[in-house]
């Protein structure tokens, strides 16, 4: 198992997407099959409850409902360890501090250039390599 804090971007576009094919889509179902262990904070339920409502995106209330309680359920809540790094959006420190809570965690986001250039900082393409080669 390798534990992660999935960027609600991930979320978003796993759920829009037509394309089940898609890496942001394929990280969802190893979260659902326990590949991947979600870490959260309340900070970030709130923020993927906020933005996976937002009218534009069209998802379903039933989906948004037990994406939410399986990460709440299977996930591991996690404090944020402070971090001095830049980031060109204050609502990502979060995420990232998160992730830095745990020893050989990730952080998976579509958006790699709001995070300081870390190890720990994957796109959800990369999370799958790492997941194929550690299933090895």
């Amino acid at each position: 198992m390798i534990h992660a804090v999935i960027d609600t971007n991930v979320l978003v576009s796993a759920f829009i997407t037509k394309n089940q094919d898609a890496s942001t889509a394929k990280v969802w179902s190893a979260i659902l099959n326990y590949d991947i262990i979600p870490m959260y904070s309340e900070e970030i339920i709130e923020e993927y409850r906020d933005v996976l409502h937002r009218k534009k995106f069209n998802i379903p209330e039933q989906l948004i409902k037990d994406a939410l309680n399986h990460v709440i359920e299977n996930g591991v809540r996690s404090e944020r360890v402070l971090s001095d790094d830049f980031f060109p959006d204050p609502k990502d420190v979060v995420f990232y501090e998160v992730a830095m809570s745990k020893e050989d965690a990730y952080l998976v986001t579509g958006n790699t250039k709001h995070f300081p250039k870390k190890p720990i900082v994957v796109t959800p393409a990369e999370m799958l390599e790492i997941l194929k080669a550690k299933n090895k």
